[in-house]
């Protein structure tokens, strides 16, 4: 065989294998695609409470679907596929059982995520990802051009999207809140100032572990219709709630909390909210922001997702350490110190440069 034969079948079989490799490529892609069609499952199951009727134990999709008024057949579809990921399974006699990775989808359970599920993928969530080609044309949010308004404007005048967000958000911050809570040394005495806090969920924590502490809720007065805190009689006296609007002014205090805030915004926005805090701060004050930091390299980390969702119908971003330096010294603070905790979330504590 010449040189040129050999060289011939070696180049024959370079491209067999540059042929299969781009094969595999493409099956594995196609089926990357594809994957937007597990949460759209689900977001059916949560819709339709499946997991309430299966906290009794295992049962037949046909009983499934008479309990939740759902048809039959589409039901076991749905289940099929959520039990290709563990949230279900399917034994031997065709019934389902939640496995341990589902019992959260349940309502009726501590830590729920079944509204934050489903705030997760709602429209005004889902539609903008799918726009997200106009983010990288334009530069600019996708929600806009399909709602018509600004995310939050949007929300001021729509309800039904406005309770689905704020319980949802709780829901998702609940099983936060506590670890939270442990992980930051906070001081003996003084006050603890939760700006934008919702429901108050991380404030209650805060004020359990710390009983020296008092504290503010302090967000729009629709939010602070729904506090959770006036329930527990053990804080009575200790905190108060105040309305306001953060982008104007922010309540005085020792500690200013901003959980899952400073992601909604751009630069500029976050940088005018600090400002607010840092002149608000009692001598010796901390600021902690309360969000995700991106790590570097290319592992997988929730942050990298959750920042796609905040470009698509935010105008903020999920931002690396160095991201928040640099924000923090726009304000004129400094980034003191940033505390890894047991959640996706991270401590970043700023105080007066």
């Amino acid at each position: 065989m010449s040189d040129d034969d050999g060289r011939a079948i070696h180049e024959q079989a370079g491209a067999g294998e540059q042929e299969e490799a781009l094969r595999t490529s493409a099956a594995f892609l196609v089926d990357e695609a594809l994957g937007f069609l597990f949460p759209a499952a689900l977001r059916a199951a949560a819709e339709v409470g499946v997991a309430d009727h299966l906290a009794a134990g295992p049962a037949l999709p046909a009983d499934l679907a008479a309990a939740t008024g759902t048809d039959a057949r589409n039901l076991h579809r749905v289940l099929r596929l959520l039990a290709t990921r563990g949230i279900v399974a399917e034994d031997a006699q065709g019934r389902f059982a939640l496995t341990g990775a589902g019992q959260a989808l349940r309502s009726d359970v501590p830590h729920s995520a079944r509204t934050a599920i489903r705030m997760l993928t709602d429209r005004t969530m889902w539609g903008p990802a799918g726009e997200l080609t106009h983010c990288l044309t334009e530069g600019a949010t996708a929600f806009e051009k399909i709602f018509g308004l600004p995310f939050f404007d949007h929300f001021a005048k729509d309800e039904r999207t406005a309770a689905v967000f704020h319980v949802g958000m709780a829901a998702m911050s609940d099983p936060e809140n506590a670890p939270i809570a442990a992980a930051y040394d906070f001081p003996a005495s003084g006050t603890v100032v939760d700006i934008g806090g919702g429901h108050g969920g991380l404030l209650l924590e805060v004020l359990h572990r710390n009983p020296g502490l008092e504290g503010v809720l302090y967000d729009r007065s629709h939010v602070l219709a729904g506090n959770r805190l006036e329930a527990h009689g053990e804080i009575a006296g200790r905190w108060t709630p105040q309305e306001g609007d953060f982008f104007s002014s922010v309540p005085s205090g020792d500690v200013h909390l901003l959980k899952r805030i400073t992601h909604d915004w751009d630069d500029d926005t976050c940088v005018t909210l600090l400002g607010h805090c840092r002149r608000a701060l009692r001598p010796g004050g901390r600021i902690l922001v309360l969000d995700a930091v991106v790590p570097a390299g290319n592992g997988p980390h929730q942050s990298k997702t959750l920042d796609l969702m905040m470009m698509a119908s935010l105008t903020g971003r999920e931002r690396t350490e160095a991201d928040f330096a640099e924000l923090f010294a726009r304000a004129g603070l400094r980034l003191s110190r940033v505390i890894p905790t047991s959640t996706v979330l991270s401590v970043v504590e700023g105080v007066v440069a």
